[in-house]
């Protein structure tokens, strides 16, 4: 019988497959920055000339940039498959932003669920530091931070469900889910009503995902989107009725 040699993996093989596999996890996020070269060895245990190689082939799978003297980044577009044009179709088509809400239905409703049933303790925990985020830019009214960190929570959401599709097709989303945020909110918070009531629906998801109650979350996002959709709607119909007015008395005044 012949037997074929077992042939033991380049150390520099092994490191980038972990780091490949951070990528996918969500813990290597799109745009961060690695730690330094001595400490990143360090933590993997390895040589610095073995972490040097797979960072190297990183970078020439498009996984990793390096900026001279300044520092190696996970690439920042990486999933991003909304390019910029399809972006302003959406932006301008009037049932564009309907659709977005229904999709976010089904995609969100999922990652509630799972993120209640599967999400550990440091999910929680990362889970409701975007919430605590969230709710000090809406004190300060930081309307930018606001909207990003209305994004962030539900990102941290979806990475907590622990599937790695579910997680990089919210950030796939990322770029036209932070302009449809930043529309929705700036149609609604002139109603502070409104506003309070989705930090409240924030809360709820956030109390769901805590305990641990599947159901409950998912159907905490279906209340919310329901209620943003309403929310708007109304907003539209009231701007009709505006337009219709100002159209009324110039028609008067003339």
């Amino acid at each position: 019988m012949t037997y074929q040699r077992v042939k033991q993996p380049k150390i520099s093989d092994v490191i980038m497959q972990q780091m490949e596999a951070m990528i996918l996890e969500g813990t290597l996020k799109p745009g961060q920055r690695l730690p330094p070269e001595r400490e990143l060895a360090t933590r993997f245990a390895v040589s610095r000339p073995s972490l040097r190689e797979a960072v190297q082939k990183l970078v020439a799978k498009g996984l990793l940039v390096s900026r001279q003297g300044g520092g190696t980044y996970v690439e920042e577009k990486l999933g991003g498959s909304l390019s910029d044009p399809l972006l302003d179709l959406f932006k301008h088509h009037p049932e564009a932003q309907y659709d977005l809400l229904e999709f976010r239905h089904a995609l969100e409703g999922v990652a509630a669920y799972y993120a209640a049933l599967r999400s550990t303790a440091a999910d929680k925990q990362e889970i409701r530091a975007r919430y605590e985020d969230l709710q000090r830019y809406h004190e300060q009214k930081a309307f930018d931070k606001e909207v990003e960190a209305d994004v962030e929570f539900h990102l941290a959401i979806a990475a907590s469900t622990h599937n790695m599709i579910l997680l990089h097709m919210m950030r796939a989303l990322f770029t036209l889910l932070k302009h449809h945020i930043g529309d929705n909110l700036k149609n609604i918070y002139p109603k502070e009503n409104w506003r309070s009531n989705i930090h409240d629906q924030h809360g709820l998801l956030l109390d769901a995902i805590e305990k641990g109650e599947p159901e409950r979350a998912r159907q905490a996002v279906h209340d919310h989107l329901a209620f943003v959709e309403e929310a708007l709607l109304e907003q539209g119909r009231e701007n009709t009725r505006l337009e219709r007015s100002l159209r009324r008395s110039h028609l008067t005044s003339s």
